[in-house]
């Protein structure tokens, strides 16, 4: 397993606004160094949250899911980011795994955001996700998500971890950053794993400030990587693998973890 080269974007998003956001990431884009092997964008990176998914949904050959396959070929990268799709009649907030060959994975995010009305929008998802890059095993999520330490679980056997990073795409608040910090480091710790949470900045129509706060947390539950507050921010960090495997050596929690499965 060699280490991981991230970027992740913190972007005011354009309310309702497909194209208008799609052009401004183009922008932002050609900021991602050359060697990067994941970009991650917020979540509904393309509309902002929540919106109308009757009106603003797009299906797998949409013109947004042909824009990653564009940036994700010419950046010779993975680019991870949300949209709603419409797959079979049923709305999704849809985290897409897009990878450089034009081949994607979708994760449907499980936990919809209920006191935002966003359950009566979109369908939960109920499969849990994990995908490998350079050796590493991902298991990224959706912004509400991050609320649920029970899906977040990682797992520890047969001298194995189900994941080494833990992703959080988000729009999340700037009036509760303060969960927003904690539940990552918390998430990180409990699960002797990289989190790397991506937050939008900015104002909505509904007077919602986002703050950003996006970072990259470690093992530890320490951050290593944060973009300033408050600003659009094409940010860049390395996971060393060799500190992730000596501290799980070092420190073996996950053979005391405890047994258990999910209910869907």
């Amino acid at each position: 397993m060699n280490n991981l080269n991230l970027t992740y974007i913190q972007a005011n998003l354009k309310w309702e606004d497909p194209q208008g956001n799609r052009e401004h990431f183009d922008k932002l884009l050609k900021e991602v160094p050359a060697g990067t092997d994941l970009v991650l964008l917020p979540e509904t990176f393309n509309t902002a949250f929540p919106v109308d998914p009757k009106v603003f949904s797009e299906t797998e050959d949409g013109p947004t899911m042909q824009w990653l396959k564009q940036k994700a070929q010419a950046l010779d990268t993975v680019v991870c980011g949300t949209l709603l799709l419409e797959i079979d009649g049923h709305y999704h907030n849809s985290l897409v795994w897009m990878c450089p060959d034009g081949s994607f994975e979708l994760y449907h995010k499980r936990h919809t955001f209920s006191m935002g009305g966003e359950n009566q929008m979109v369908e939960c998802g109920s499969e849990s996700f994990i995908v490998e890059l350079k050796g590493w095993r991902i298991k990224p999520m959706v912004c509400y998500d991050i609320r649920f330490p029970v899906w977040s679980r990682n797992h520890y056997q047969n001298g194995r971890f189900d994941y080494d990073l833990g992703i959080y795409l988000a729009n999340f608040p700037a009036s509760r950053m303060n969960v927003w910090n904690t539940l990552l480091q918390a998430r990180a710790i409990e699960n002797q794993a990289y989190f790397i949470g991506v937050n939008r900045m900015g104002d909505d129509p509904e007077e919602v400030h986002y703050s950003g706060h996006s970072q990259v947390i470690s093992p530890k539950g320490k951050v290593v990587s944060k973009a300033e507050t408050d600003t659009e921010a094409v940010v860049s960090c390395v996971l060393d693998h060799e500190k992730l495997l000596s501290f799980r050596e070092k420190f073996p929690v996950g053979k005391d973890w405890d047994s258990f499965t999910i209910n869907h």
